[in-house]
């Protein structure tokens, strides 16, 4: 059997890593700036995540969610105390994808509607009701299609009200920040705007913090930079720092019933220590702190750069978009200067590292950068 050819893949096989350092099969050394699309939070192989994680593995692995498992509350208390929504409720899950899909559940249950507002390129996830939410036919399959579905454009508030007048949608679900599209903010305005609209027609406001969210815009969540409340938020990628987890965070307005959401895997043991072990060290390291800091250097150093047309984003999530004879930047970036960046189309690169990157890691990017333009 060979695996099914759905990736394209470059030829580095990582092996080893340690913060933002990879070592290849080879032995080649190359700078993490990436995370694997923002998982890696705090760091490949930080020694206080490997010892929890293998303490907890010489006690217990995995049960289900049958029982008790103290390791789930210690985790929701913990996040709501990080976060700021510690009146709020989590539900565990595996993936950014599967909390997408639950927050969308829970909002058609709580308001006893199908419909559901998002925006033009926005990227949810590739489950059913996530991909039918992102805005890329290409990846959407016939049984994915839905009228339940309806986009508009980022930041047009006339568009959202026009919609949501009619009284028929659950809710909006918007990301902190637009990351597959490119890195791609709400305005402030727009934010603010979103919430009153959301109260008008008894919507519910979902915001998808699954990229933007943990730290790494310097908020511990993106939408906080606005100053909105959201009534449900998702989280997954940088919350287990590489160990499949999700949550989603629910207003206390929306009651529970048995039965109503389930999961096999979903906050399993190994899972929920994880994501605390990330806490402990985005707390203790303050990394909130440090992904603002490094991210207002990127900014002052990309200034005016001749290759770039447009610096977006805040902290640690960067777009990059390139001119035209700079196309082709990041693959150089890659194979010539040992550095994992991500990409939005060919335009744009995108900057998504450990919120435990350094100063001097940030300048020899910006170094390699300048040296190759």
């Amino acid at each position: 059997m060979n695996l099914f050819d759905v990736y394209p893949l470059w030829d580095i096989e990582p092996v080893r890593g340690l913060d933002t350092t990879l070592w290849d099969k080879n032995g080649e050394v190359y700078t993490d700036l990436y995370g694997g699309h923002a998982v890696i939070s705090v760091g490949h192989c930080h020694p206080h995540y490997v010892k929890m994680l293998s303490e907890q593995l010489d006690k217990l692995g995995f049960y289900s969610n049958a029982v008790q498992n103290s390791i789930q509350k210690d985790l929701a208390a913990r996040l709501g105390k990080v976060s700021g929504y510690d009146d709020y409720a989590l539900f565990l899950c595996n993936s950014g994808a599967e909390a997408n899909e639950n927050a969308l559940k829970v909002a058609s249950f709580h308001t006893g509607k199908a419909k559901v507002l998002a925006f033009r390129k926005a990227f949810h996830g590739r489950t059913s009701g996530a991909v039918a939410a992102t805005d890329n036919p290409k990846i959407q399959a016939p049984f994915n299609s839905t009228e339940n579905i309806v986009f508009v454009q980022l930041n047009d508030l006339a568009a959202v009200d026009a919609e949501l007048s009619k009284g028929d949608f659950a809710a909006v679900i918007i990301e902190g920040i637009q990351g597959v599209a490119g890195i791609y903010e709400p305005t402030d305005k727009f934010m603010h705007g979103l919430r009153s609209l959301c109260d008008k027609y008894g919507c519910v406001l979902i915001l998808d913090e699954i990229q933007s969210g943990y730290g790494r815009t310097g908020k511990f969540f993106a939408h906080q930079h606005s100053g909105v409340l959201a009534d449900i938020i998702t989280t997954a990628k940088g919350m287990g720092n590489g160990f499949p987890i999700g949550g989603v965070l629910i207003s206390p307005t929306i009651k529970p019933s048995y039965g109503m959401l389930g999961t096999t895997f979903g906050g399993n043991h190994l899972a929920c220590t994880a994501a605390l072990a990330v806490l402990d060290i985005i707390e203790n390291e303050h990394l909130v702190e440090n992904a603002a800091k490094i991210g207002e250097y990127f900014h002052s150093a990309f200034a005016d750069n001749k290759a770039i047309k447009e610096y977006r984003g805040k902290g640690l999530m960067i777009g990059l978009e390139l001119k035209d004879e700079y196309v082709g930047l990041r693959n150089r970036l890659l194979f010539e200067k040992h550095f994992f960046t991500g990409a939005a189309g060919a335009q744009v690169i995108r900057l998504l590292p450990s919120l435990t990157v350094s100063q001097e890691t940030a300048e020899s990017f910006v170094n390699a950068w300048n040296s190759l333009i």
